[in-house]
Formats: structure tokens, sequence, C-alpha cells
């Protein structure tokens, strides 16, 4: 049953608006994150219209944002201006994370070896900053710096593979904060997984930086269906840990 928008949403933060040609950027910036972390939870009913008077903006980049939204699958648009937010799906991180595992592993293997000095200084960089974003709870910033992480780790691989990589990586954004918000200790694997693949990486240890690329977002997946429905078979996941790392967990 869809939550309803002006019982779920009252106490959100109006987003800074400080462009006027990125309303509709900056609006779908501010929906997603909250969506993510679950700010809004899966089933809350938006309405294009109660949220534009909310922030205070036209109905036409409000329209702009759902779309975007609608595009990476984290709402459900009707035709009547409304639209639900979509559940957490045990089948969409099974094909999610088969994705990522599989052209991550690629993109890894791609660049191990070949990222510059600045490029691993700035790897580096970046598990510091998440470290000091985690224990300062800036999950916002954390989430941020993660994300360029992991586009050092496939630097090597170019369009249309490097995009089809961020747009997959984006989409389980939500799965990732659903898992960290119930294992707090996740984080601490996570480093040292993230250590693992830089150091396969800047070794040029090809076959080290995909597998290990592989198992941290399988154990990601894992964590997360085990939360969301514990008797699901994840074939996608399974076979793409096979064919990127040899064997499973």
């Amino acid at each position: 049953m869809p939550v309803r928008v002006d019982a779920a949403l009252d106490d959100l933060v109006v987003p800074a608006l400080d462009n006027p040609r990125e309303i509709s950027s900056q609006l779908h910036t501010h929906l997603r994150r909250l969506i993510n972390d679950g700010a809004i939870a899966p089933g809350t009913e938006l309405n294009q219209a109660d949220l534009a008077r909310r922030f205070s903006v036209s109905r036409i980049p409000m329209r702009e944002a759902f779309r975007m939204l609608q595009q990476e699958g984290l709402i459900d648009v009707q035709l009547n201006q409304r639209a639900v937010v979509r559940a957490l799906d045990a089948g969409e991180v099974d094909q999610l994370y088969g994705v990522r595992i599989t052209l991550e592993s690629l993109g890894a293997r791609i660049t191990a070896g070949r990222l510059s000095d600045a490029e691993v200084a700035e790897a580096r960089d970046c598990l510091r900053r998440m470290r000091k974003t985690k224990r300062a709870e800036d999950m916002s910033e954390w989430v941020t710096v993660h994300r360029r992480f992991h586009t050092l780790c496939t630097a090597r691989a170019g369009a249309p593979l490097a995009g089809i990589i961020l747009s997959y990586s984006e989409r389980t954004e939500r799965y990732v904060r659903f898992g960290q918000q119930a294992h707090a200790d996740t984080f601490a694997v996570a480093e040292a997984e993230h250590e693992q693949i830089l150091t396969a990486l800047a070794a040029g240890e090809v076959a080290a930086a995909g597998a290990s690329m592989a198992r941290h977002l399988a154990h990601t997946a894992a964590t997360v269906l085990a939360d969301l429905d514990g008797d699901f078979e994840a074939l996608t996941v399974a076979q793409s840990l096979q064919m990127c790392a040899g064997g499973p967990l």
C-alpha cells in the first residue's frame, strides 16, 4: 500500500537550488539521495505538483527530475503526475550486481598496471577520505568519494564501457546504503577489500585485480540479499563471480 506524500515527507529538508539552469538536476540529486538513504521509504507516493509547491519550483523541472528517477529505476511514474518509490527487490539486486561484477572486473583488469602515480595517490586519498567521512557520519560525501574510488579502479575503461559501469553503480547505491544501515561492520570489510583491489591495480596484477573487484561486489550483493530474501538464489551473481573470480565467495 503506497504511503502518501503528505504523511511521509513533512520533515524533509528543502534543497538549496542555487543554479537556475540546473534546477532539474539539483532536484533529481536531492530526491535521489533521500531515496537512497531511506529518508523517502519504498512505497512512498510522490506527487509532482505537491513536491513543486514544497520546494518552491515550477512543475517543469520537477517533471524532468521524476523522469530521471524513473530512468534509474528508483520510482514508477503513473499518468496522473504521481509516482511510487520502488520497493527493494532481490531479483533486481541479482541482476544489477551480476552486471557490475562482470563489467567492473573487466574494467579493473584493463586498468591494472596502467594507473598513473597521480591516480594511485588519488585512490589512496579516497580511501582516507572514506574513513574520515564515515567517522563524521557524512554519508552524502562518503557516497561521492566511494564512487570516485571505483571510477579510478576502472580508469582505463573508455566509452561506452565507462558509462555503463557508472550507470549500474549509481543504480545500486540504494542497496549499498541499505546494507550499510543494517550492518555497521560492512564498512570495515569493504575498506579491507578496497585496499586489496588497489594493491593489485598498482602492482599490475591483472587477474588479482579483476577477481578482487568481483568478490568485493559479490560480497555486497550477498549482504543485501541475506536481508531482503534469505532464500533467494542469486544465479546471476553466482555465475558472474564464477566467470570473473573462478569460484564462489
